[in-house]
């Protein structure tokens, strides 16, 4: 019988460590979701260039980029724990609870994401979820324990990751039939500025999780070859929540995001104030862990989101 041979390898510790940092560039992010002190990791990192006598980070002033090598490991690392972790959940029994790990952004988690939690449940109950909203926070989409993220921007893959294109970002003006009754109606879009206009505070398009060009009143009116006259408003809010409580209430017009107002429209508690639509140029993504695609409830989930789309 040929002995086996004992592979050489450097600490799996300190591998998976790297595979984090690599992930986020950044030692302090991978500290921050690996639970141990920045220098910990910085220290983990030495000791593997070390080991494997190559430099795997370009270090700049507050800023960390892959080397070649370092690229190529990440790729491997990646492919490896991910075999590693189907391994485990092989061993695991079919009476484990079964979670899926959402994160997005806040409105997206409780307008269009959550719905559809509940309608796969009714079909699923075994299946519980963990939702992971933030404005604030855009390495929720990044933390290991994380099935699927949902995105909005011009995104790509990185290894190890699936992205499906759920619909492009399109918002138009709507409100409660009783405030369109009473104030409508509004043929042109000029007339929309002598509405009481809702509308997202500029703290919300800088948000840590948002970051993208702002889609609001002004570029709606510009749009459309007018102007925004900017008259005082009932309420202007980071929270897209708290904007659609408002036009619920009856307390205005607002620019609503076509996939988080669907079920109102559909269900006659907001009608459009008018027929034009603003589209940013940008698209809401759907990106999902290949490891987590061999754990049958995130499969199903997936399937499930995807054919609420039509898909």
């Amino acid at each position: 019988m040929r002995p086996v041979r004992r592979r050489h390898l450097p600490s799996l510790g300190a591998l998976a460590t790297f595979e984090v940092a690599a992930k986020h560039l950044s030692f302090t992010l991978a500290a921050r979701e690996l639970n141990i002190t920045q220098g910990a990791v910085s220290q983990q990192i030495r000791l593997l260039e070390k080991a494997l006598e190559v430099e795997l980070f370009i270090r700049r002033h507050n800023a960390l980029d892959l080397t070649r090598a370092g690229a190529d490991l990440f790729g491997a690392v990646g492919a490896g724990l991910d075999t590693i972790s189907a391994g485990v959940a092989l061993l695991q029994p079919d009476t484990a609870p079964q979670v899926v790990t959402v994160s997005a952004t806040d409105g997206m988690a409780g307008f269009w994401l959550k719905p559809l939690i509940d309608s796969f449940r009714a079909d699923h109950p075994e299946v519980g979820f963990v939702i992971l909203a933030s404005d604030e926070d855009d390495t929720l989409r990044n933390y290991s324990g994380v099935d699927l993220a949902l995105l909005c921007g011009n995104e790509r893959c990185e290894v190890g990751e699936v992205l499906h294109y759920l619909f492009p970002e399109v918002a138009q003006p709507v409100c409660s039939p009783a405030y369109l009754a009473q104030h409508g109606p509004f043929a042109e879009a000029e007339s929309l500025n002598r509405a009481n206009l809702l509308h997202l505070h500029d703290r919300h398009w800088s948000a840590e999780a948002i970051g993208w060009q702002p889609l609001g009143w002004e570029e709606w009116f510009r749009a459309q070859g007018s102007r925004w006259q900017k008259a005082a408003s009932s309420l202007s809010t980071n929270k897209v929540s708290l904007l659609i409580g408002a036009a619920l209430a009856g307390e205005g017009v607002m620019l609503g995001w076509q996939h988080m107002i669907r079920a109102d429209l559909a269900a006659g508690r907001l009608v459009p104030a008018h027929p034009a639509t603003l589209t940013a140029g940008r698209g809401n993504f759907l990106k999902c862990q290949t490891a987590a695609l061999e754990r049958p409830a995130v499969a199903r989930f997936v399937e499930h989101l995807l054919a609420a789309l039509g898909t």
